[in-house]
């Protein structure tokens, strides 16, 4: 009996242990915000005057009503976002295959952060250079474009860094990555938009996601957490992203 109620309380000290590690590991876990507030100054694509006023009061408490209510206009690749299919091809956009469509195991899980060379877009002898284990599924790619603040400049930059059409080729052929993140408004470079987009839509299986706040982040692994709203027939749509 005595060494039944000892094995108990051993196996309950333990639990306690395992439980408290458990929660001091959780409190240790520093959350990064890798999202770009929505502001009046953030920059869009192709545009010197930025996202402009894209909010407005409609139900005012000073005005009599019992609560304060506002509406916003965005478009669908404001800010930090994801590209769906249907981005660039009318066939998936007939077909349905918009962010909702979007592979929830893809936007969330372990996440790879790399550091890109300086003063070079994402070529395919970039990505030989960055060493990327394989197996790695998501990869967010740390540019030129984060020491130069383009995110923080309200007038696009046609000159950001990105990755150029061999790059994107090379990724899809030679990786296993399915999430491919940037610092940027595009992971295309502004000369080879459409050939990027292609290479990595074409199979609906790698997911594009844009205008990421990489200030504070080192290179390294981390977890990502990734949650665009579910919006019907939406070609791209703004998302709240974390790195823990």
């Amino acid at each position: 009996m005595t060494k039944t109620l000892n094995k108990s309380l051993a196996l309950l000290l333990l639990s306690l242990l395992v439980v408290h590690s458990s929660l001091a590991d959780h409190r240790n876990h520093r959350i990064f915000d890798i999202t770009h507030s929505i502001t009046s100054e953030l920059p869009t694509y192709g545009s010197k005057n930025g996202l402009g006023h894209f909010i407005r009061l409609v139900h005012s408490i000073k005005n009599g009503s019992i609560a304060n209510e506002s509406e916003f206009k965005l478009g669908t690749h404001t800010g930090t976002h994801v590209d769906a299919p249907s981005h660039f091809f009318p066939k998936y956009y007939d077909q349905g295959f918009d962010v909702t469509t979007l592979s929830l195991k893809v936007l969330n899980g372990p996440a790879l952060v790399v550091e890109v060379p300086k003063e070079k877009n994402i070529t395919a002898e970039v990505m030989k250079s960055l060493n990327i284990p394989k197996g790695v599924r998501r990869v967010l790619f740390k540019t030129l474009n984060t020491d130069r603040q383009l995110m923080h400049k309200t007038e696009f930059h046609s000159d950001f860094t990105a990755f150029m059409e061999d790059g994107a080729k090379w990724l899809v052929d030679n990786t296993n990555i399915k999430l491919v993140g940037l610092d940027y408004l595009s992971v295309a470079a502004y000369v080879d938009a459409a050939p990027v987009h292609y290479a990595f839509l074409r199979n609906r299986e790698i997911i594009p996601l844009e205008g990421l706040n990489l200030d504070d982040i080192l290179p390294g692994r981390y977890s990502l957490h990734c949650l665009p709203l579910k919006m019907v027939g939406a070609d791209g749509c703004p998302t709240r992203c974390i790195l823990i």
